[in-house]
């Protein structure tokens, strides 16, 4: 089977269209959540993703922007965008939102012989919790009982492994910052993986193009994405909206 994975959209339509438009044929979407918040596309994002979504797992700013808890955490900027959201959030998409299910989530499998994985926003263990480092990663790996759990959250994609007394960092090594790119990471019998996507609407590992995954369970190994989209176009509905500027500004950065 061939999975879809997809985090932090935020709002992004124009990057969520260029990932689906990448990503070519798969049998099931996993969503990691954070669709909306920050990006001036939420109904818009919600709209394509709700039909196509196997499986969702709320997201932090998915909580805050449907009322379910305060902004209090949030810094100005993010508060800002999650007001707006709020009250741009049609009466139906803000009733789904609510009644989305924290993870960690475990998706039904057609065969037996498929490894078990997992689905949360943060930690499996915390979902507002961040996987930054190996320090964050190793309670996480030590405690999880799929062989993959698949998180979102930092807007960073790569991940972190474990197998036996051996500890990794995984990050995909691309040649440029320009045009489609992938990274295939081969999971070894054994092996416990924290996988990240990345970010589709807002990366923040200094690459601006819109970050996704597919996870093929037969051949067991996660294939990570990075394709352009229209930054452009993006920034402009955010400024039209009269957000933030940095909200605009970051899309490029990639920060």
């Amino acid at each position: 089977m061939r999975a879809l994975i997809l985090s932090d959209i935020h709002g992004n339509l124009e990057a969520l269209t260029a990932v689906l438009n990448a990503a070519g044929q798969w049998d099931a979407l996993w969503n990691l959540g954070d669709m909306v918040g920050y990006g001036a596309s939420p109904n818009q994002v919600l709209q394509v993703v709700r039909p196509l979504a196997t499986l969702t797992v709320r997201g932090n700013h998915d909580r805050v922007c449907c009322g379910l808890t305060s902004t209090r955490n949030f810094n100005p900027t993010a508060r800002a965008a999650a007001k707006w959201t709020m009250e741009e959030l049609s009466a139906e998409n803000l009733e789904w939102l609510r009644a989305l299910p924290q993870g960690p989530l475990e998706p039904e499998w057609k065969t037996p012989n498929e490894a078990r994985v997992a689905l949360a926003h943060g930690s499996p263990l915390n979902e507002d919790q961040y996987i930054q480092n190996m320090r964050d990663a190793w309670a996480p790996l030590r405690q999880m009982t799929t062989a993959i759990t698949f998180v979102g959250h930092t807007h960073i994609q790569g991940g972190f492994a474990q197998k036996e007394h051996d500890w990794h960092e995984l990050r995909p090594r691309y040649a440029s910052r320009a045009g489609s790119e992938m990274w295939t990471l081969a999971i070894a019998p054994g092996m416990r993986c924290l996988i990240n996507p990345g970010a589709v609407g807002q990366p923040r590992d200094f690459d601006w193009r819109a970050a996704f995954a597919l996870y093929d369970s037969e051949a067991n190994e996660v294939v990570y994405h990075r394709v352009p989209y229209d930054v452009a176009r993006a920034q402009a509905r955010i400024r039209k909206a009269k957000l933030p500027e940095r909200l605009a500004a970051r899309l490029r950065e990639g920060r």
